[in-house]
């Protein structure tokens, strides 16, 4: 008879432990679900700043508004993209060369490169006989900037570009203008503007193109009529070609090579990276080259610091292709892992080709 109160007792503990399981299951995922949609900030197209972008695009470029505001009143600010953009609250995590050579230059992305480089080997042979720019340097490139198609971006690229122009005072007139370049690149491919993914900065594709580069310097270097950054190695590698091409890549010429400071080297770093002081009157105020540099005569060079708090400054010599490299992007640091990646590519596709 006391086995009754029993087995009513595990039938009510039973139904208690399935409430709590349907609770965390279902009902507390569709509360956090809705906590979310109600802390989103109101769509883009209740924003006044954005009317009157929507009206601008209207009067300068025809648009039609009700379908540009149909398409912003899709994509709310974007709290993610404002978190990546903000520098870290700790400055001198940035500054690691070590830290970020490490992320770049190394086994995984040499190792898939020499793969790209023997898939596309015709295409990057092509792209160097036309433009001039080594197989290595663009498929370093392309292996820095996203792995070689692998990590092209999980953002969407109006939202992103949206969020930054109306939401990011540093830097809103230069995103602006790429929010700009965005509507009309989609417009003139025929893709709908919410239908491309990319970085948190708006750049797209295998090599991480922004809105006006790819109008700008993109090219259709397959042949089919189209530019596809996005699924075309070939219009990728030919593209990045001519970016550096028309940014001013010497064919042949020196890229980089590393140093040694006497003294206080402060007065001698370029602050732009852009080489001014011929070779030779550098060499004059306390830096000197690990190789032979009487072949570089009167050559154009700046002075380069690499650092990283755990080890020593690294200091090199730059000269003109180096700094065609940061115009890509505006970092030392890119450029310097563009070039050390290129130069591991090269050196392995030379030992497995012998």
């Amino acid at each position: 008879m006391r086995a009754a109160p029993a087995a009513g007792l595990e039938i009510g503990n039973l139904r208690k432990h399935l409430a709590v399981l349907l609770f965390c299951t279902v009902l507390l995922p569709l509360r956090s679900e809705a906590a979310k949609t109600l802390a989103r900030t109101p769509p883009f197209s209740a924003v006044p700043e954005v009317r009157a972008f929507i009206s601008e695009m209207h009067e300068q470029h025809a648009f039609d508004i009700a379908e540009l505001t149909r398409e912003f009143s899709r994509i709310h600010s974007n709290a993610a993209v404002l978190r990546a953009i903000r520098p870290a609250a700790v400055p001198e995590l940035q500054r690691s060369w070590q830290r970020y050579r490490e992320r770049f230059v190394n086994e995984r992305r040499t190792s898939n490169g020499l793969r790209f480089w023997r898939e596309n080997a015709a295409e990057l042979a092509r792209a160097e006989a036309i433009y001039g720019v080594p197989p290595e340097i663009v498929a370093a490139i392309i292996g820095v900037e996203t792995e070689y198609g692998r990590n092209m971006g999980k953002f969407g690229v109006l939202e992103a570009l949206a969020t930054l122009a109306f939401d990011y005072p540093p830097r809103a007139d230069f995103f602006r203008s790429e929010l700009e370049q965005y509507l009309l690149l989609a417009r003139e491919n025929g893709y709908p503007p919410l239908s491309l993914k990319g970085s948190y900065a708006g750049a797209m594709g295998i090599a991480q193109f922004m809105p006006s580069s790819q109008r700008y310097y993109a090219v259709d270097f397959d042949g089919d009529q189209r530019i596809d950054l996005a699924r075309s190695s070939a219009d990728a590698i030919g593209s990045v070609a001519r970016y550096l091409q028309l940014h001013g890549w010497e064919a042949g010429a020196q890229i980089a090579m590393p140093a040694n400071v006497d003294g206080d080297p402060t007065a001698l770093l370029s602050a732009d990276y852009k080489p001014r002081l011929p070779l030779r009157e550098l060499l004059q105020q306390g830096v000197s080259a690990a190789v032979e540099t009487e072949q570089f005569g009167d050559r154009p060079a700046a002075l380069i610091d690499l650092v990283g708090p755990a080890q020593p400054t690294e200091y090199w010599i730059a000269f003109d292709n180096f700094y065609v490299i940061t115009r890509y992007n505006h970092s030392t640091f890119y450029a310097m892992a563009v070039f050390q990646l290129a130069q591991a590519l090269r050196a392995e596709r030379s030992r497995t080709t012998e």
